[in-house]
């Protein structure tokens, strides 16, 4: 039996929570910044503990990891890996199922990672340059006719990218948020990148990576615009789907098989260039162009909303699986549930602004159940046994079915079972979109 250590608590870290509690063979520990009341309980449930800190603290991880003698630990969130918390548990002798620091530098700096990937010559990037001087970013927007997409280097909680014709106008306003960027230093590193602008759909192929080979679970389609009709604002992520054959409906078995060569190209880059092993999960997110799969960014961790996703269908034990991959060797290719699975994001009203805090939510967790969906807490709090908002997403309801469209039905049903002053996306995962979606995929000659 594992004492495996949570570090982490939004929605994605109460799935993997949940999802390690299914296998029945280790005890929940979880060092949380603020307390997530469905990790907590089922931290208490599986007899371990959770605790209250800065979990981008080395020194407060590391005395919680040790108070409560952890086998096996996953620090969760981006910023949390950036922070080098894997190491200083490394360093203690604990074992740890997420990227090192330097392993988490193919999220955390997107220019370093870029550079790795030309040098080795891992294939599927666009045109792109890197820039720390905005009298240069500019002339490069010229060079590819003002059609760009502008990315700080560094961490932004996915919502820094912008790209002409959606948040940008045109070439001028890429090179005003070039120069801005490079003035703020927005993401805490001194480059941006500047990447031709592609022409597709997005998806997301996640991996379990031993440090040798890479594992692909079923890809995914997440929905970054705030509103219905994939107009608005970024977001975190209002929710997303994935298909019965681990494949999405725009998606041939090629376009993963091509997807899944880059990121296992990538692990043996890392490799080259730094003689270690990158142990962990990483998330590749793509278009799926005329010219196959390109690459657009790595994570080194699990999506949010994407983790929902895929950990509702996975077959084997998780912390079994993370306890291998930790130790350099998964034995097996893990295996997930055939079906598909729609998530939608519960956001406080006035999201992605100004959000309604402090709101109380009524969840009726009888009629979610039956309606055989899953709910996952996100930003919110409890006191006196009823759950409040607070000023990011809320609460993530996912839909488990044989068809997308039968997700679809069983997740938007169950958001129907949380009254208050939140709201969602109606259209993730309907026919209509997915439609829009392979139409799409077709006037690119791609299906």
């Amino acid at each position: 039996m594992e004492n495996f250590l949570l570090v982490g608590n939004g929605a994605r870290e109460h799935a993997i929570a949940e999802t390690v509690c299914r296998g029945g063979n280790a005890r929940l520990y979880a060092f949380m910044s603020v307390n997530n009341p469905g990790i907590a309980h089922l931290a208490k449930g599986s007899g371990g503990k959770y605790g209250i800190g800065d979990i981008h603290s080395t020194s407060q991880v590391v005395s919680f990891a040790k108070q409560y003698e952890i086998t096996l630990a996953f620090p969760s969130p981006d910023a949390v890996l950036a922070a080098g918390v894997t190491d200083s548990l490394l360093a203690q002798g604990i074992t740890c199922a997420a990227p090192t620091l330097e392993a988490a530098r193919l999220e955390w700096d997107k220019a370093y990672c870029r550079d790795m990937l030309r040098d080795y010559k891992v294939p599927g990037a666009p045109k792109f340059g890197i820039f720390d001087s905005g009298s240069d970013a500019s002339r490069f927007i010229d060079s590819l006719g003002g059609s760009v997409a502008v990315k700080p280097a560094g961490l932004t909680g996915g919502k820094g990218v912008k790209v002409t014709g959606l948040q940008l106008k045109d070439g001028s306003e890429a090179k005003e948020y070039a120069k801005e960027l490079l003035g703020t230093k927005h993401g805490g590193l001194k480059s941006i990148i500047i990447e031709e602008k592609l022409e597709g759909e997005e998806f997301s192929l996640q991996a379990f990576s031993d440090g040798s080979k890479i594992y692909g679970m079923p890809a995914v389609q997440d929905h970054k615009r705030a509103y219905e009709g994939d107009v608005g604002p970024n977001t975190g992520g209002m929710g997303s789907y994935s298909g019965t054959s681990h494949l999405l409906p725009f998606t041939k078995q090629k376009h993963y098989d091509d997807a899944l060569k880059i990121m296992q190209k990538t692990v043996e880059a890392f490799y080259k260039k730094t003689g270690k092993r990158f142990v962990g999960i990483l998330y590749g997110g793509f278009m799926l162009t005329s010219d196959g799969p390109k690459l657009l960014e790595y994570n080194a961790r699990f999506g949010d909303p994407e983790a929902m996703n895929v950990l509702a269908l996975l077959k084997d034990d998780l912390a079994e699986v993370l306890s291998q991959m930790a130790k350099g060797k998964i034995a097996k290719a893990p295996s997930f549930e055939k079906k598909a699975t729609v998530c939608k994001y519960l956001v406080p009203e006035g999201y992605p602004g100004k959000a309604l805090i402090n709101q109380p939510l009524q969840i009726n967790t009888q009629a979610i159940t039956s309606f055989g969906a899953r709910i996952y807490y996100a930003a919110v709090y409890e006191e006196d046994g009823i759950i409040y908002t607070q000023s990011s997403r809320s609460i993530a309801v996912v839909g488990t079915a044989d068809t997308i469209a039968d997700a679809e039905r069983i997740s938007e049903g169950a958001c129907g079972s949380v009254i208050g002053k939140v709201w969602h996306r109606k259209d993730i995962g309907t026919d209509a979109l997915v439609k829009r979606r392979m139409d799409h995929v077709r006037s690119l000659g791609i299906l």
